[in-house]
C-alpha cells in the first residue's frame, strides 16, 4: 500500500490523537503516527505543539523513524529553538552509534539545524565525526563544516574545523577529499581575503589522484579547485594538463565544460611552439561537439559557451564549422546561437559553404532568424574580404525578393558593408533608392538615410529623396531624424546652390519645434558652424569616416578573460561576470587568466600582443560595468577625459557664441534666418532636486592666495554619509589650470584604498584631467591632500543651478555621491580682454532685454582696488571714467565655453554721511546667454568681499 493515505484525513482532533499515538509502546504504532505527522507538516499543516513528543521517539534503532524524526527536527528547530536544545544529547548519542549511517544522519542533521543556541553543542560530537573511522561519515561531516561556518563563522574558526578540513584534503578517500575541497571553496567564496585553500604541488597531486576515482559531481568541484591554482611554471601546467584531459570524454556535460575551463586556464602559460599545445587543441573539439548531440536545452548552454571559447582561441574548432549549421528542428535560441558561432568562425577556407547555408537561411519561415541570417551575410562580407563582392549579389538577390523584413535587414547590412569598403560597391544604390517606400523600420530608414546623404553627389534626386522623409519628421523616431538632419546638412555642402531651404527647414525642424535634447543640440552645433565657417563645417561633417572592424560585438578582452574562469556556471551562459547578477553580501572574487609566457606569438592568434605591448599586458579597455564605477545612478558617467577630443579646434570656431543668436548669413550675406535667441533650452535637462552634500558656501572664507581668490575648504561629504570617509574640499585656477583640492579623511576603524572619482556631466563639461591618485592605503584617523586636475572637455548637460557639480567617489568600500557647487570665476579665461572697439560694438549688439542689474553691499573698495582685484580672477577692466562723481568701469571677461560677459561696475565715492545700508557699488552685466548672469555676479560679490 502506499503512503498517499496520510494525506487525506477528515478526522476531528486530528493533533490529539497523533499526540497518543507518538506516546504509545508499539513500534509500529509509533512510526504510523510520525508519517502522519511529517504528512501534515508536508501539506502546510502546523504540527510544532507536537514537537516534544516526536523528540522522544528520536530513542530508536529503527533507521527509518529516527530519519523521519530528523526530517520533523529541521523543519521545526528554528520556530522552537528551546525545545531543540532537548534534541542534542540524542545527537551526541547517535554521533557514537556502531551504525555509521546513522552516524551520517545525525552529523547530516546537525549541520541543517540553523539554531545559534545548539551549534556549540554540536561541535564535539562534529570533531568526533571529522575523524571518524568510516569514510562515509568523514564525508558528511566536511560538508557539515561548511554549513556550520555560515551560521557561526567565529565558532568554526576557533574550534579549529577548518585546519581539520585542509587535513581531509590528503584523506585516503576520493569522495572524502571532494567533500573537502568543495566546503573549503564555498567558505573561501564567502571570504575572499582568507586564503583556506592553500593549493601546492603536492596537494594538487593528490587532488588529481582523487580525481579519477570519485563521483561526477566530485570530479566537478575538484576541476573549479584546480581553476583556481596557478601553476609555477609551464611543466607544471603540462602536467596538470595531461591528467585532466581524460575527463574530457566523460559522460556528464559538467565535468566536460569544468575540465575545458581548467585546460583553457593553464594553456595560457604553455608556449605555443610545444607539439603538446597543438595536441591540446585537437583534443579539445571533439568533447565540444559531442555537447551539441545533448537535448536543446544542454545545447544551448554549450553553444554559449562555446561562443566564449572560439573568440578566445578559433583555431579549436576552426575544422568543425559543419557542427554550427541549422538543423530543421531547433529550436529558435538554438538557431541563434549556432548562427552567432559560425560567422565567428568564417574563414576564406570555408566562406563559400557558410555563404550557400546562410542563403538557405533566409529563405526560412522564422522572421527572427532570418534577420539574424540577413545579417550574417552582411557580416562574413566584412569579415572575409574577398568573399564580399558574392554577399553583396546574394544580398542583392534576396532585395529581389521584395519580402519586407528580408529588404531591410539588407539595406541595414549593405550600409556597414559601405563603411568597410568605399567606392568599391556604390554601383547598388539605384537598385536600393527603388525599395525607398517599402521600409517601415526606423533602423532601416535610418541606414538608407545614410547611404542618400553619404553619396549625394551620386544620386541625382538626392533632395527629392530626402525631402520625401522630411514630411512627416516629427512622426520619425530619435534614430531616424537625427540621421535626416545629418543627411541634409551633407547635402547641403555638397549642393549648397540647390538645397539651401531644404537645410533651413530641417534646422528650424531640429532647433525650435523638437522637444528632444540631442537633436536641438546637433541642430545647433550644424547651425552654428555652417553659419560661422562652412569651410569648418565641410572639414567635420564630411571628414573621412574610419573603416568599420571586422567584430563589433566582440567581448572586450578583459571580461572576456575574466568569462574563460567561469565556464560551466551561469555566468558563461549570460556572458556577465558573477558581480552582474549576483545579489548579496558575499564579495565576488575577479578571476582571470593567467599572463602568457615564453611563447612566441603567431599572428593570427587572437590573444596576440599588438606590437609596442609586452606579451602578459592586458589592453587598456573601458572598465566593465562591474568593474570602476558602474552605472552610477545611471548618470551617464564617462571614464575622466585625459586630453580634448578630436575635432575639437573646428568645433570651437562655431562655439565661440554656442548659446548666443545674432548670426551672420550663411552664403555671404544671402537671406538665412538668424537662430532663435531661446538657445540653451531649459528643458536640457531634467531639474535634479534633492542637491545631495553639503552646497558650497560661497559668501564664506577669507583670501588667501595672490591672484584668483580661492574659497575655503567646506565638508562635502560627511564622513556619517559615507560609511566614515569625509570629503571636504575648494576650487582653484591658477596660470590657467583649473584644480579640485580635496581633503580625504578615514573616519572608519578599517584602511581605505583603490579610491576613484568621476561627474555627472554638468552644464561646462568639467571632468577630471587625471585619475585620483592616492599613492598610500588611507589607515583610520589618517587625511590625504590631493589636488585632482581638471578640464572642460566633458559631457555637458544644463543643470539646476548652472553650477551645481555631482560627483560619485569609489573605495574598496562602497561607492559615495554628492553633490557641490563650485563658483564661477574658476572657469574665467586668461584671454578674457576685449577690444575696446569690439566691446562698445558687443554691447549694443546684445539686446536689452539681456542686461540684469545688481548691487553689491558693503563694499568699501576703491575703483582702482576693485580692478586690480577682479584683475587677479580674469576680470578685465578694459575703460575707466568718471561720470558726476561716480566711477564707471567697463569690463569683460570670457567663460571656458567661448560666452563672453560684458559688465559695468558703477562705484560711489566713499561719504561718511551715506549709511551702511545705502547702495555703494552697482553691477549692469550684459551677455547672450542671460541664464549666467546671476552666477557671475555671485563670483563679483565672494572675490570683492573676500
Amino acid at each position: 500500500m502506499t503512503d498517499s493515505k496520510y494525506f487525506t484525513t477528515t478526522k476531528k482532533g486530528e493533533i490529539f490523537e497523533l499526540k497518543a499515538e507518538l506516546n504509545s509502546d508499539k513500534k509500529e504504532k509509533k512510526k504510523e503516527a510520525v508519517k502522519k505527522v511529517i504528512a501534515s507538516m508536508t501539506v502546510g499543516k502546523d504540527v510544532s505543539a507536537l514537537f516534544p513528543d516526536v523528540v522522544n521517539c528520536m530513542q530508536t534503532d529503527n533507521l527509518e523513524l529516527k530519519k523521519l524524526v530528523y526530517l520533523y527536527l529541521m523543519n521545526y528547530a528554528k520556530s522552537q529553538p528551546d525545545m531543540a536544545i532537548m534534541a542534542v544529547n540524542t545527537f551526541v548519542k547517535d554521533c557514537e552509534d556502531p551504525n555509521p549511517l546513522i552516524r551520517a544522519l545525525a552529523v547530516r542533521t546537525m549541520g541543517c539545524i540553523r539554531v545559534d543556541k545548539i551549534t556549540e553543542y554540536l561541535c564535539e560530537p562534529l570533531r568526533k565525526c571529522l575523524k571518524d573511522e568510516d569514510p562515509y561519515v568523514r564525508k558528511t561531516a566536511a560538508v557539515c563544516v561548511a554549513k556550520l561556518h555560515d551560521i557561526n563563522a567565529q565558532l568554526v574558526e576557533d574550534q579549529g574545523f577548518l585546519d581539520t578540513l585542509k587535513d581531509l584534503i590528503s584523506d585516503s578517500n576520493p569522495m572524502v577529499v571532494a567533500n573537502a575541497v568543495a566546503a573549503l571553496s564555498e567558505i573561501a567564496e564567502s571570504h575572499p581575503s582568507s586564503n583556506l585553500l592553500d593549493l601546492n604541488p603536492q596537494s594538487i597531486n593528490k587532488l588529481l589522484t582523487a580525481l579519477n576515482e570519485c563521483t561526477e559531481w566530485g570530479q566537478i568541484f575538484i576541476l573549479d579547485c584546480l581553476a583556481n591554482y596557478m601553476p609555477k611554471d609551464d611543466r607544471e601546467a603540462q602536467s596538470i594538463c595531461e591528467r585532466v584531459t581524460p575527463r574530457l570524454s566523460h559522460a556528464n556535460s559538467a565535468v566536460v565544460l569544468s575540465a575545458v575551463k581548467v585546460l583553457m586556464k593553464f594553456m595560457e602559460l604553455l608556449s605555443k611552439d610545444l607539439d603538446y599545445y597543438g595536441t591540446l587543441l585537437k583534443k579539445l573539439a571533439p568533447p565540444l561537439v559531442t555537447l551539441l548531440s545533448a537535448e536543446p536545452e544542454l545545447q544551448y548552454v554549450a553553444l554559449r559557451n562555446i561562443n566564449l571559447i572560439v573568440q578566445k582561441r578559433p583555431e579549436i574548432l576552426k575544422h568543425e564549422m559543419k557542427v554550427f549549421f541549422v538543423k530543421y528542428n531547433d529550436p529558435i535560441y538554438v538557431k541563434l546561437e549556432k548562427l552567432d558561432i559560425m560567422i565567428r568562425l568564417a574563414s576564406q577556407a570555408n566562406i563559400a559553404q557558410v555563404l550557400a547555408e546562410l542563403k538557405e537561411y533566409a529563405t526560412e519561415v522564422d522572421v527572427d532568424f532570418v534577420r539574424k541570417a540577413v545579417r550574417a551575410i552582411g557580416r562574413c562580407a566584412i569579415k572575409v574580404e574577398q568573399s564580399a563582392e558574392r554577399c553583396v549579389s546574394t544580398l542583392l538577390d534576396l532585395i529581389q525578393t521584395k519580402v519586407n523584413y528580408v529588404v531591410q535587414e539588407a539595406i541595414v547590412v549593405i550600409k556597414d558593408i559601405f563603411r568597410k569598403y568605399p567606392n568599391k560597391y556604390e554601383s547598388v544604390i539605384a537598385t536600393l533608392c527603388e525599395n525607398l517606400d517599402s521600409l517601415d523600420e526606423p533602423e532601416a530608414r535610418a541606414a538608407m538615410i545614410w547611404i542618400v546623404g553619404e553619396y549625394a553627389e551620386r544620386i541625382d534626386n538626392a533632395d527629392e529623396l530626402l525631402e520625401s522623409f522630411l514630411e512627416g519628421f516629427h512622426d520619425e523616431s530619435t534614430q531616424v531624424q537625427l540621421q535626416l538632419l545629418t543627411a541634409i546638412v551633407k547635402l547641403f555642402l555638397k549642393k549648397p546652390t540647390e538645397t539651401q531651404e531644404l537645410v533651413q527647414q530641417v534646422l528650424s525642424l531640429a532647433t525650435q519645434d523638437s522637444d528632444n535634447p540631442d537633436l536641438r543640440d546637433r541642430g545647433y552645433i550644424y547651425w552654428r558652424l555652417l553659419s560661422t565657417d562652412p569651410v569648418a563645417a565641410k572639414e567635420v561633417v564630411l571628414a573621412e569616416k574610419p573603416l568599420i572592424s571586422e567584430e563589433t560585438d566582440l567581448i572586450e578582452p578583459t571580461l572576456l578573460d575574466e568569462l574563460i574562469c567561469y565556464i560551466g556556471t551561469l555566468a558563461s551562459v549570460y556572458h556577465k561576470p558573477p558581480s552582474a547578477f549576483v545579489e548579496g553580501s558575499r564579495g565576488v572574487v575577479h578571476k582571470s587568466l593567467p599572463p602568457r609566457t615564453g611563447s612566441s606569438e603567431s599572428a593570427e592568434s587572437p590573444d596576440a600582443a599588438p606590437p609596442g605591448v609586452q606579451a602578459g599586458e592586458q589592453p587598456a579597455v573601458i572598465p566593465a560595468q562591474g568593474d570602476l564605477l558602474g552605472d552610477l545612478l545611471n548618470l551617464d558617467l564617462g571614464p575622466p577625459v585625459s586630453g580634448p577630443p578630436i575635432a575639437t579646434s573646428a568645433v570651437q570656431m562655431g562655439a565661440v557664441d554656442l548659446l548666443g543668436g545674432g548670426l551672420d548669413s550663411l552664403i555671404g550675406g544671402g537671406s538665412f534666418t538668424p537662430v532663435p535667441s531661446t538657445t540653451m533650452p531649459t528643458n536640457l535637462g531634467a531639474p535634479l532636486g534633492s542637491g545631495l552634500g553639503d552646497l558650497f558656501d560661497l559668501t564664506g572664507g577669507v583670501g588667501a592666495l595672490p591672484g584668483s581668490y580661492v574659497a575655503p575648504k567646506a565638508v562635502w561629504l560627511p564622513a556619517m554619509k559615507a560609511k566614515g570617509l569625509e570629503i571636504s574640499g575648494t576650487f582653484t585656477r591658477q596660470v590657467g589650470s583649473i584644480s579640485m583640492e580635496l581633503v580625504l579623511t578615514n573616519k572608519a576603524l578599517q584602511v581605505m584604498s583603490d579610491f576613484a572619482i568621476q561627474f555627472n556631466r554638468n552644464s561646462f563639461g568639467l571632468a577630471p584631467a587625471a585619475p585620483l591618485q592616492v599613492h598610500a592605503p588611507l589607515a583610520p584617523n589618517q587625511s590625504v591632500e590631493i589636488s585632482l586636475p581638471l578640464n572642460t572637455v566633458g559631457s555637458v548637460m544644463k543643470m539646476d543651478p548652472l553650477n551645481n557639480l555631482q560627483v560619485a567617489v569609489k573605495n574598496n568600500i562602497d561607492v559615495f555621491y554628492f553633490s557641490t557647487l563650485y563658483p564661477l570665476h574658476i572657469l574665467f579665461v586668461e584671454d578674457g580682454k576685449m577690444e575696446r572697439q569690439m566691446f562698445l560694438a558687443t554691447w549694443k549688439d546684445i539686446p536689452n532685454e539681456n542686461e540684469a542689474q545688481f548691487q553689491i553691499k558693503d563694499c568699501s573698495l576703491n575703483a582702482d582696488a576693485i580692478s586690480s582685484k577682479l584683475q587677479g580672477s580674469n576680470i578685465f577692466t578694459i575703460a575707466k571714467r568718471n561720470v558726476e562723481g561716480q566711477d564707471m568701469l567697463y569690463q569683460s571677461l570670457k567663460l571656458t565655453n567661448g560666452i563672453w560677459v560684458l559688465a559695468e561696475l558703477r562705484i560711489q565715492p566713499s561719504n561718511p554721511s551715506f549709511t551702511d545700508l545705502e547702495v555703494r557699488t552697482l553691477l549692469s552685466l550684459k551677455c547672450r546667454a542671460p541664464e549666467v548672469s546671476q552666477y557671475i555676479y555671485q563670483a563679483y560679490e565672494t572675490i570683492l568681499k573676500n
